[in-house]
């Protein structure tokens, strides 16, 4: 009896969700890791207009930083991955991808969560929708444009904006329901059923419960917010099948929605687009989001 879909073993499943495991140098990812610090470094001296360490919720880590573009200009929060466990990966290590959104006028905002197994899959979930709720109900603060509100993420991130996508803003939290204009989730996770057969049960610690609560990809609607869900060419089966079925199921129920697998792109490098404001990424985002903007005028 296969393990899930067509996997009989752990291994097999390891091989599609381990992207570190699939690189040649068996020390690359810390390679990207120390990169991505430097780039970071690099973009802090840039972006010297920022607010930092700004507290969402009560815990120690429900803060963000914000790099501001234009005085009430549009907004993208993004949600960095880091499989739900990662500590290694903070919000400090993504300064970069504010630089090519600022450029072309877009304010934004990078989140720092809770991760597991001190929490859980569901608390993190919590705690990125009050981050987005609190933007919106202070973007006055801010000076940027609530109307214009916009999440991207990538890999638990990408999983994350989607859950961000789907959120009943109204029913929970008493705003709008259309507060997000569009979503981009990136080599995201959509069906978190594979995980509790993978290396990553140890860390992550999800049961049945929270996995349906939090699988993006059975939980879509009517009436959501266009998306553009991107993923890298070169990302494994697995990785391509998430963002294709969870398209298909979002364009299911008459939403907008266009897929995006990044030529040459790996799950690490997906992002990267971000930091170049004349990148097919970052081109491709600012031109969505102003598609949406004008499906609302």
């Amino acid at each position: 009896m296969p393990l899930y879909r067509d996997f009989n073993s752990q291994e097999e499943l390891d091989w599609e969700y381990c992207p570190e495991a699939r690189l040649d140098d068996p020390k690359a990812f810390d390679k990207i890791i120390e990169s991505r610090k430097i780039l970071a470094e690099e973009a802090r001296k840039e972006l010297t207009h920022r607010q930092t360490d700004i507290y969402y919720g009560p815990t120690l880590l429900e803060k963000m930083d914000f790099y501001p573009a234009v005085a009430g200009g549009p907004v993208m929060i993004f949600i960095h991955g880091g499989y739900w466990f990662d500590t290694r990966l903070k919000k400090e290590n993504y300064i970069w991808i504010a630089k090519g959104l600022n450029r072309a006028g877009v304010n934004v905002f990078i989140i720092d969560y809770q991760v597991c197994p001190m929490v859980t899959v569901d608390e993190i979930t919590r705690q990125c929708r009050a981050a987005v709720a609190y933007v919106y109900r202070n973007a006055g603060h801010f000076d940027v444009d609530r109307e214009r509100l916009h999440v991207t993420g990538n890999s638990a991130g990408g999983h994350l904006a989607a859950m961000m996508a789907i959120t009943d803003w109204t029913g929970e939290y008493g705003l709008p329901a259309d507060i997000i204009k569009s979503g981009y989730p990136i080599s995201g996770l959509y069906d978190l059923e594979p995980f509790q057969w993978s290396w990553l049960q140890p860390k992550i610690q999800f049961n049945g419960q929270q996995i349906r609560r939090n699988s993006p990809m059975f939980m879509v609607r009517e009436k959501l917010p266009p998306m553009l869900i991107s993923w890298g060419a070169e990302e494994s089966g697995e990785f391509w099948r998430q963002s294709e079925e969870f398209g298909v199921a979002w364009g299911a129920k008459g939403n907008d929605v266009f897929l995006y697998p990044q030529p040459g792109c790996n799950h690490s490098s997906a992002i990267d687009g971000f930091a170049d404001a004349g990148s097919e990424l970052c081109r491709m985002v600012i031109h969505h989001m102003k598609k949406s903007w004008a499906s609302v005028a």
